[in-house]
C-alpha cells in the first residue's frame, strides 16, 4: 500500500490517463465519420471509388500502428512540415490523433460494412423501385440499420482504439501512460509490480464499462427481423 501511495504522491497518472482518453475520444470521432466515408465509398455503384477504399482499408488494417506512429513524427512532421501548433506537446498530441484516426478508419468502415451485410437485399432493391437515388438510399435506409447491426463491433473498435493510445509514445506524446510508465519503471524498479498493476487496472477500469454499455446497446438497438 505504501508503494501506491508513493507512486500516486510523486506521479500525476490521474493526468496520464485523461490524456489516453483524450486521444480515444478525438480519434473515435475522425475515425467515425473517415469510416463512414470509406464504407459509402465501399458499397458505391463507382468501380473506382470502391478500389479506392478498399486498398486504403487493406492496406491500413496490414500496417503496423507503430509504424504509423513514427511516421507522423518522422514522415508528416520532420519531412512534409505538417504541423497543427507551433507548441510542441499540442502538435504531437495531434498528429497522434491522426494517425489513430487513419488506422482506426479501416476497422470502422469493416466494422460498418459487417451492418450493412445485416441489412436485407429486398431494402435496397425497394428503395430504388421508390426512385430514390444511391445516396439517399444510403444515408435514409441502409446506414442507419447498419449502424445499429454494427454497434457490437464498433464497441471492439473502440476498445482497440483506447488499448491503441498507448502507441501515442512512439509519436513523441511524453504525457500519456506508456511514457509515464517508462519513466516510473526507469525511477522506481523496486516497485515495478505496483506500477504494473496500477496501469493494468486502470485500463481495466477504462474498458469494462465501454463492453457493458456496447452489449446493452447492441440489445436494445437490435433491428427485429
Amino acid at each position: 500500500m505504501e508503494s501506491f501511495l508513493m507512486l500516486f504522491a510523486q506521479y500525476d497518472i490521474p493526468r496520464a490517463f485523461l490524456v489516453n482518453i483524450e486521444l480515444t475520444l478525438w480519434s473515435a470521432l475522425f475515425s467515425m465519420v473517415l469510416g463512414t466515408v470509406l464504407v459509402m465509398m465501399r458499397i458505391s455503384p463507382i468501380s473506382s471509388l470502391r478500389t479506392v477504399a478498399g486498398g486504403y482499408v487493406e492496406f491500413f488494417k496490414n500496417m503496423p500502428l507503430t509504424i504509423i506512429m513514427v511516421f507522423m513524427v518522422l514522415g508528416a512532421f520532420g519531412q512534409l512540415k505538417l504541423s497543427f501548433s507551433d507548441t510542441f506537446a499540442t502538435n504531437f498530441f495531434w498528429l497522434a490523433v491522426t494517425g489513430l484516426s487513419l488506422y482506426t478508419a479501416a476497422f470502422v468502415c469493416e466494422s460498418l460494412r459487417s451492418g450493412i451485410n445485416t441489412v436485407p437485399l429486398g431494402q435496397a432493391e425497394a428503395a430504388r423501385a421508390l426512385g430514390l437515388g444511391f445516396m439517399q438510399s444510403a444515408t435514409e435506409i441502409i446506414l442507419p440499420q447498419a449502424f445499429r447491426g454494427s454497434v457490437a463491433p464498433l464497441g471492439n473498435t473502440l476498445i482497440a482504439l483506447l488499448k491503441n493510445s498507448t502507441v501515442a509514445a512512439a509519436a513523441s506524446v511524453s504525457t500519456e501512460t506508456s511514457s509515464l510508465m517508462s519513466e516510473m519503471i526507469e525511477y522506481h524498479p523496486d516497485v515495478i509490480v505496483s506500477i504494473f498493476m496500477i496501469f493494468a487496472f486502470g485500463y481495466v477500469i477504462l474498458i469494462i464499462p465501454i463492453g457493458m454499455l456496447t452489449t446493452y446497446l447492441s440489445n436494445k438497438l437490435a433491428v427485429r427481423r
